[in-house]
């Protein structure tokens, strides 16, 4: 495995935007909600995740194939240097989009041998949508995603980070969600999936350890 891009990339000005921001948001709450012993977080670009997690009192470590990046295990998402459960929560954001779909899934196959309880990965999701937003006096905010109906999916164009992205033509959310059962087995069982609602070009797979027999 080879990094695609430079520490640069992930300045705050051009990384780190407001939606981004509110992904962030609910990575934390997803895995906060596990409250785990330990976390490792694949690809953690800038560290802000980890920087927030730490704040909460969350024991995280990172690994990543770039040294630039400070991560505290360099290695390769293909072969993790852990053993088999070694962290309570194994998680991934926008990260397992930047391999080849094949070896993606080897990568999630190795999420899923190292966590303990719980996988929690976001990935992109290109299928375009309307977001519908209005606020109830007394009821609160709700937020609704129209898709376009009329659109087929798009062939997706190698850009230099991502090899693929859902519901691009052939990587329909059903075909990766069929994938992931097969990888999970009867270990894990999917808990949620959803998009963001301020940016659905991020949704999230919540995958949970079945009752142990």
């Amino acid at each position: 495995m080879n990094k695609q891009v430079d520490a640069a990339h992930y300045d705050w000005s051009k990384y780190v935007h407001k939606k981004r921001w509110l992904s962030i948001w609910h990575q934390l709450d997803e895995v906060l909600a596990h409250n785990p012993e330990t976390v490792l977080e694949l690809g953690p670009g800038p560290g802000v995740f980890k920087a927030l997690a730490e704040t909460f009192g969350v024991n995280i470590k990172t690994l990543d194939i770039d040294p630039e990046l400070n991560p505290d295990y360099i290695g390769s998402v293909l072969a993790m240097p852990f053993e088999d459960e070694s962290y309570s929560v194994v998680c991934a954001f926008q990260m397992l989009e930047h391999l080849p779909y094949e070896s993606s899934l080897i990568a999630f196959s190795e999420m899923v041998r190292v966590a303990r309880n719980n996988v929690v990965i976001s990935l992109p999701d290109a299928s375009p949508v309307y977001r519908l937003w209005f606020h109830v006096p007394r009821w609160g905010e709700f937020t609704y995603h129209i898709p376009y109906f009329w659109r087929s999916p798009q062939p997706h164009v190698f850009d230099g980070e991502h090899y693929w992205e859902i519901n691009k033509k052939d990587y329909a959310l059903s075909r990766i969600l069929e994938d992931f059962s097969v990888i999970v087995g009867s270990k894990f069982s999917i808990e949620k999936t959803y998009r963001v609602q301020e940016n659905p070009y991020h949704r999230f797979f919540v995958f949970s350890r079945q009752p142990r027999v």
